[in-house]
């Protein structure tokens, strides 16, 4: 082989493996890129489903995915200040829903002990007084609502947890509602077990819970005349229905009948006007208790808030 062919034999070797080092790098450079892409968006994935405070960390010398990887920073720091933000704007309004609570509370007490020796006393005309008091009383009643669900959403209201029979419970709850419910001639329909059923519960929650089930019945679904409790249970479950046959509640509100403040009557219908309070606190209880309440309604045929609780066996 002459000179010239060796010279051309090493430069085609020579340009041969140069094309072959080039398209390798090529394809390192992508098999790379694709791998720090999906490592991002590995990371930024567990980030999102976790609500974490964590950031994305790149180890590369690429400048765009330095860049990229900046500007996600930056993202997920803004998002951690709206959030922070967020929370202490809710924790402010909470705290300030109770100091207002608090505040109104103490002087309505006294205007209601004032209100009560006037009318004893024979000062005013016992009929304007009886009103007075009665309004009274009605604010108070909404404040010691918002009041306790202020609480519960603050996480002030932690209950002690116990073995009890709700079978007593509803028994104690009915009896409280016995006059009211005869007074309007409700026909009154009481299922429960003879012998004991125990939950875990709290007393003083699940009285409550059961006194605003009833309640709503005899505001919302006394055109119906009639009042249900039941008690059913399985395994792992106890289940109170509290059943009316009233006017019931459309599907369109169904949804939204535990949000707070949420009512469905008429403004002008003060006889029945509710705050729609009672139900959300009635939830927010039994929430507390590892339970909680549904809704099933048929307009005008039946309508049933269903309290759920854990059961004890022994």
């Amino acid at each position: 082989m002459n000179n010239a062919a060796t010279i051309i034999f090493f430069l085609s070797v020579g340009i041969a493996v140069l094309f072959i080092v080039v398209l390798y790098q090529q394809f390192t450079f992508r098999t790379g890129m694709r791998s720090k892409l999906r490592e991002i968006s590995r990371d930024l994935q567990k980030i999102t489903d976790t609500d974490s405070d964590g950031k994305i960390f790149v180890f590369t010398e690429n400048p765009e995915l330095m860049e990229l990887a900046a500007q996600i920073n930056r993202l997920l720091e803004n998002h951690l200040k709206v959030k922070a933000d967020s929370r202490r704007f809710e924790m402010a309004s909470r705290k300030m829903l109770s100091n207002i609570s608090h505040d109104i509370k103490t002087p309505m007490t006294v205007i209601l002990g004032y209100l009560e020796i006037m009318r004893h006393s024979g000062a005013c005309p016992g009929e304007m007084i009886w009103k007075t008091e009665q309004k009274a009383r009605d604010v108070v009643e909404l404040i010691n609502q918002f009041f306790t669900l202020a609480k519960l959403e603050a996480g002030d209201m932690e209950p002690e947890i116990s073995r009890i029979d709700v079978c007593e419970i509803c028994r104690k709850s009915i009896l409280d509602f016995y006059e009211l419910l005869t007074n309007r001639e409700f026909q009154v329909e009481v299922d429960l077990p003879e012998t004991p059923v125990y939950v875990q519960g709290n007393e003083e929650f699940v009285e409550r819970i059961l006194s605003n089930l009833l309640s709503n019945v005899t505001r919302y679904g006394a055109d119906g005349k009639y009042l249900g409790l039941f008690l059913r249970m399985d395994d792992r479950q106890v289940f109170i229905d509290v059943t009316d046959k009233g006017k019931g509640i459309d599907a369109a509100f169904a949804d939204h009948v535990f949000e707070r403040l949420f009512t469905m009557e008429d403004s002008r219908n003060r006889e029945i006007q509710g705050n729609g309070l009672g139900l959300t606190i009635a939830k927010e209880l039994a929430r507390k208790l590892g339970g909680d309440i549904t809704l099933e309604s048929s307009p005008h045929i039946k309508t049933t808030f269903t309290a759920s609780f854990i059961r004890l066996l022994y």
